[in-house]
């Protein structure tokens, strides 16, 4: 077995390249490897392309590298109140791909198990399926990028629509716990997206609150052989993603 060990979070993420694809766990601000996206905007790679369900908030998360300008694709399925999310969108700076929640979970999935593509009802008789959803706009407002039509198929007399599965030049996680092999533990609601990003990164770091020397079979949520790089970083506080209050 291989020590996945890493003693800096910078160092792991040291050779992200410009140009890369990363995918992103978390859902919102749970269970995003924050600290790996703060090494990652210290290291300086640009041109990146997000796979993730969002894309962090306005100052926070992923949203940092947003505004850096180091983000110029992504693949998600909201927008939510991300301010300068919308307005890089809008206003022609970044090209955006927009897939169904479950369908974004399963391509990523499926691309780590090896499935190249794959049919599903979800936006069958929509835009995600018939093409059309703008991707990219002209400063102008004009669209500059329409999506493709997908190909669809019947089976058992239900129309279904192809999907391709997503393989990530890199992916970055938080897990709750790991082992020195990369086996790891969620927690809760982080065990949201963190999975099946792990699964689609061709080179997966993980950030750990905690690090054991021993995990029971039974309590792993993610094998080992799916994790190239394991850096504990101790406890970890969930940002508040909308504050309310009332008088």
């Amino acid at each position: 077995m291989i020590d996945k060990t890493f003693s800096s979070i910078d160092a792991a993420v040291a050779d992200i390249h410009d140009g890369a694809s990363i995918a992103v766990g978390g859902f919102g601000l749970v269970g995003i490897p924050t600290l790996l996206i703060n090494a990652l905007r210290a290291q300086g790679a640009s041109d990146l392309t997000i796979i993730s369900n969002n894309c962090g908030t306005d100052g926070q998360g992923l949203g940092l590298l947003l505004e850096d300008g180091r983000i110029t694709r992504t693949i998600g399925s909201y927008i939510g109140s991300n301010k300068e999310y919308a307005r890089r969108y809008l206003e022609g700076e970044l090209t955006v791909e927009f897939t169904p929640q479950g369908t974004l979970a399963e391509r990523m999935r499926a691309g780590g198990a090896g499935i190249p593509a794959f049919f599903t009802t979800a936006g069958v008789g929509t835009q995600v399926a018939e093409g059309g959803l703008p991707q990219r706009y002209n400063t102008d407002g004009s669209v500059a990028i329409y999506s493709e039509p997908k190909e669809t198929r019947e089976f058992n007399g239900q129309l279904y629509v192809l999907e391709e599965g997503i393989r990530a030049d890199f992916a970055l996680v938080h897990a709750h716990k790991a082992d020195r092999f990369g086996n790891l533990v969620f927690y809760k609601t982080a065990r949201n997206f963190n999975p099946d990003a792990a699964m689609s990164g061709k080179v997966t770091i993980v950030q750990a609150e905690h690090i054991v020397d021993e995990l029971d079979p039974d309590e792993v949520h993610l094998p080992g052989i799916y994790v190239h790089r394991v850096v504990h970083v101790g406890p970890q506080e969930t940002g508040i993603e909308n504050r309310t209050v009332s008088n």
